[in-house]
């Protein structure tokens, strides 16, 4: 597969320059969003470790 046939990974339409890896402003919206509402995670422990709370 060469760099040119390469997918948008939101909506599977070729791919724009402009919004690499996406075919648009929409679909890298899109997954802006994904990230800041927590629906993609990185494998690994915790950033910060829970705390107990006292009651």
């Amino acid at each position: 597969m060469t760099r040119s046939e390469r997918k948008c990974p939101i909506c599977s339409k070729p791919r724009a320059a402009e919004h690499t890896p996406f075919c648009s402003k929409r679909c890298r919206d899109r997954d802006l969003l994904q990230w800041l509402d927590g629906g993609y995670a990185l494998p690994g422990p915790p950033g910060f470790p829970e705390v107990p709370q006292d009651d």
